[in-house]
């Protein structure tokens, strides 16, 4: 069995890699000074976080309520068949499809699991009747509307 290899950073990259996490819009000037280092260490050090994956992008989080996308629907999806031809199909299918926000390929009952947004109960319907059922080699849905979001998109635990 292959191992999977270490990340290769060391002390202040995790400072960096923590900090941008908790607060995205920080400024160099800013996270060099949290982190303990120049300016011109941190900007270097934060590039090549970025240059080799360890950083995938900035933005800003919104509130989906104040944007009219207040109804969090998670969908589990089983296809006709698990082939890999008919997951491709899927999977770039699902890709055009801007109410999807992840899409998670599962181990279980389903094969796929949706997480969609959208404005309310009557949004989804007609998602569900117009493009959900109509997606590559849907055999089944088990839709569930989130009653309360209790953690959601949380910093990564490291």
């Amino acid at each position: 069995m292959k191992e999977t290899s270490k990340p290769t950073f060391d002390r202040i990259d995790v400072k960096i890699l923590r900090a941008l996490q908790n607060d995205g819009r920080l400024s160099n000037a800013e996270l060099a000074m949290q982190v303990n280092v120049s300016p011109a260490t941190c900007h270097r050090r934060t590039q090549r976080l970025f240059e080799k994956g360890f950083i995938t992008g900035v933005r800003a989080d919104l509130a989906p309520a104040m944007v009219g996308l207040g109804t969090l629907v998670m969908v589990g999806v089983a296809l006709d068949r698990a082939a890999p031809e008919h997951r491709l199909a899927f999977e770039e299918a699902v890709l055009k499809m801007k109410e999807i926000i992840d899409c998670l390929l599962v181990a279980g009952e389903f094969d796929f699991l949706l997480k969609i947004r959208c404005r309310d109960m009557e949004d989804f319907n007609r998602l569900q009747g117009e493009k959900l059922i109509a997606l590559p080699g849907v055999r089944q849905t088990r839709t569930f509307f989130v009653m309360k979001s209790v953690k959601e998109n949380a910093r990564l635990p490291f």
